[in-house]
């Protein structure tokens, strides 16, 4: 299964914006992250739909921060990314009646949503802000370590 960076993407992206002056624009995120400006357009929409970006249009507009990142969680950004599957293993339905399946995909059921949800009571506890105060105050979009690759 692949991984879904959606959540690691957004939470970068928000942490530059806390530290950035003015609007970044979606072509500028894209490019910091190697992907297409409609992708961050389409992401960044859910995250404005939960009113923690906002966006203007027209010169001089792009992407900012509706609130400081201390207001924000991995809970609120997991979410606002479209609650992406935290885990890659999974049942298998190849034989739905057979009752050793039955009983494995059960058990399986019941021991994921247990750590899901203590792995989302986690991402409410851990502010963005807290993320960026692992590393200095001066990296900003454009400061990047020797072979940063893709990475703002």
């Amino acid at each position: 299964m692949r991984q879904d960076s959606r959540l690691s993407r957004m939470l970068h992206v928000l942490i530059h914006m806390g530290r950035h002056e003015g609007a970044l624009t979606s072509d500028r995120i894209a490019e910091m992250l190697g992907t297409n400006p409609v992708v961050i357009r389409r992401t960044m929409a859910g995250l404005r739909e939960k009113g923690y970006v906002h966006s203007e249009k027209g010169h001089g507009g792009g992407w900012t921060l509706a609130k400081p990142l201390e207001d924000l969680t991995l809970l609120d950004i997991y979410r606002a990314v479209g609650e992406p599957s935290v885990f890659a293993v999974g049942p298998a339905y190849d034989m739905p009646d057979c009752p050793i399946e039955q009983a494995v995909n059960e058990t399986l059921e019941g021991v994921f949503a247990d750590a899901e949800r203590l792995l989302l009571k986690r991402f409410e506890g851990v502010s963005l802000a807290a993320i960026a105060d692992r590393f200095p105050a001066d990296i900003m979009i454009g400061h990047h370590p020797p072979n940063a690759k893709d990475h703002g």
